[in-house]
């Protein structure tokens, strides 16, 4: 049941989350690889990038990827929450004291990722393909010529087969190891501190609120240079073995990224990674939260 009830809080976020996924995912692939002031910026901002998606491809366009999104949200938040969640229930994220172990949490919280991504790692190439796609007078980056999420599947598997699809496996996991270990190590944290302080009544849906609040703002900092090389990695060109033509891995893609466009390189579409991973974090854990507190409170 936990497995399942993660994965339903993440779908649940992921409905009002993945537009700004689609301008995110636009904006780390504007001028890859150029000098600032060298590239036309279709997307000068977040709500610059919406309006422009939405006026030249259409509303629709601000839920493309949306069925890989959300299988991808499904299979990684079920492995990664449901794990941890079994993790905290067996009592293994507290010291001997009783009290929470936030290194302890970390590397729960990164071990668990690691295994959702992995997995999931075919899904969210295409989820990045798909969201990639543009009209040609406001596309950026490779532009693929997918029909859907199967038929990418189908095709990646025949003309590259295994390899092709799990292609960029390895460069995501540094990106999701940060991510989710900084995000349920801070929830989990301030959600103890908070209770220990009583600053709201116990089992209140306001202290997983404001957990859910703090972790946001730990995540987008600490994994915006990962999410954008990790983009870039699955959105690449290939040759006809399947090999990317552009990155040879995430280290490769994050020197070549920092050497061409500087640090803000680095950090290209934050402000959408903020927007969109902030109510994401938010959502996804509070969906959890109270999904568990109702299960354990009707099963008992």
């Amino acid at each position: 049941m936990d497995f399942l009830m993660s994965g339903l809080a993440a779908c649940g976020a992921c409905v009002f989350t993945n537009p700004l996924e689609v301008v995110k995912t636009r904006m780390q692939l504007q001028g890859e690889l150029q000098a600032p002031g060298t590239y036309q910026r279709h997307y000068r901002n977040v709500f610059h990038a919406f309006i422009t998606i939405g006026k030249v491809d259409g509303l629709a366009a601000l839920q493309k990827g949306l069925a890989p999104a959300l299988l991808y949200q499904f299979l990684m938040n079920g492995i990664r929450l449901g794990t941890y969640g079994l993790a905290e229930a067996g009592g293994y994220l507290h010291t001997a004291e009783g009290t929470h172990s936030p290194a302890r949490s970390a590397a729960a919280g990164a071990m668990a990722g690691v295994m959702g991504a992995y997995l999931g790692s075919p899904i969210y190439m295409v989820k990045t393909h798909l969201q990639a796609q543009a009209a040609s007078e406001i596309a950026v980056g490779h532009q693929y010529k997918h029909q859907g999420m199967f038929q990418a599947l189908t095709e990646i598997g025949q003309k590259h087969g295994l390899v092709g699809l799990w292609r960029g496996a390895l460069g995501g996991l540094p990106r999701v190891i940060v991510g989710s270990s900084t995000q349920l190590c801070t929830f989990s944290s301030t959600k103890d501190l908070l209770s220990q302080w009583e600053i709201f009544p116990p089992q209140s849906w306001k202290l997983a609120l404001v957990a859910a609040m703090t972790s946001g703002i730990a995540v987008v900092l600490a994994m915006a240079p990962f999410d954008v090389a990790c983009t870039r990695l699955y959105n690449q060109p290939t040759d006809a073995q399947g090999k990317g033509l552009m990155y040879r891995g995430i280290l490769d893609a994050l020197l070549q990224t920092s050497r061409t466009e500087g640090i803000f390189g680095m950090y290209k579409g934050i402000g959408a990674s903020y927007f969109r991973l902030g109510p994401h974090t938010i959502l996804s854990l509070f969906f959890w939260d109270q999904l568990r507190s109702l299960y354990y409170t009707y099963t008992k």
